[in-house]
């Protein structure tokens, strides 16, 4: 049984950063941020994804090397994988998305490898995870994770990104236990765009645990209907915000498939998501000591 499987498409990033002329191509879809984050947190780790004949090997060697199972990945030698154009303002506070190419869906005939674990992240980024798989995969968990991001967004004619509601959305909510999006995420799925009502509706379908992630504003945790606040920590310097939204969420599930507290779990996501920063895409996450130290000082401006 594996501690945390991550299910959606590895992606090949092109990161536009304002300081710099040419964009990095990087290895990107949430399911790499998620498991690298959990395994440098000692967990074990597998993904469910897609890939394309034009993904390098050079990510899988690295993935391997990190100890993510690679176990349930499918190379379609015919297509092509997801892959995202990424442009940053100056500031680095907002971002504009670029769908560039898509691969296939995954389906239910691709969970042939699938394991137990304890926590199953759904976690698509271009519409490529269906309620069969959700539902399926739901069998196999003691808890399902959802990040709806990839739910909710509406490409153009050129590929660019914005969001809109789906029916889909709400309707694999009826089947998870913790939620985590942006705060426009939550709102497309509910239509509500107060903070509050926001998470009372998602609470309402059944959902347990609720995390709406705010940058640099850290997070709020809803459990149950409890609302806490966790602080962000202010990293060294910000390289790259990239995956910190999925940082987190790897960071929460490795603490919480372990029993902790909830509110430890939402601090050392925050931890986590204060180093992925400070470097460019998935490449750095700190060391777990460090983590726990920039966790542990969230964790008492509570108490």
């Amino acid at each position: 049984m594996f501690d945390i499987v991550s299910v959606g498409h590895f992606c090949i990033d092109s990161i536009i950063l304002p300081n710099r002329k040419t964009p990095y191509t990087i290895l990107g879809g949430s399911v790499a941020y998620v498991s690298l984050a959990a395994k440098n947190l000692g967990a074990s780790v597998s993904v469910i994804s897609k890939i394309g004949n034009d993904f390098p090997k050079a990510y899988l060697w690295w993935l391997s090397q990190e100890g993510i199972n690679l176990s349930g990945v499918v190379k379609l030698n015919e297509t092509k994988t997801t892959s995202f154009e990424l442009k940053y303002n100056n500031d680095l506070s907002e971002r504009s998305l670029r769908l560039i190419n898509k691969a296939k869906t995954i389906t239910v005939e691709d969970l042939s490898k699938i394991v137990e674990a304890k926590a199953i992240h759904i976690a698509p980024i271009a519409n490529e995870v269906t309620y069969e798989v959700v539902e399926k995969l739901k069998n196999h968990a003691e808890f399902l994770s959802l990040d709806p991001q990839g739910l909710v967004r509406v490409f153009d004619e050129n590929g660019n990104v914005s969001y809109g509601n789906t029916f889909s959305a709400k309707r694999i909510l009826e089947l998870v236990n913790i939620y985590k999006s942006s705060p426009e995420e939550i709102e497309a799925v509910t239509g509500q765009r107060e903070l509050k009502s926001a998470i009372k509706t998602v609470h309402d379908l059944g959902v347990e645990t609720v995390i709406v992630t705010l940058g640099m504003k850290g997070a709020v945790l809803s459990i149950e209907g409890t609302l806490y606040n966790i602080p962000a920590y202010k990293p060294d310097k910000v390289v790259d915000p990239t995956g910190a939204g999925d940082a987190f969420i790897g960071g929460f599930l490795t603490e919480y498939v372990r029993n902790e507290d909830s509110r430890w779990c939402a601090c050392v996501g925050s931890a986590v998501a204060s180093t992925v920063v400070e470097g460019v895409g998935p490449t750095f996450f700190g060391d777990k000591a460090e983590i726990h130290r920039r966790a542990h000082a969230l964790y008492e401006k509570g108490n």
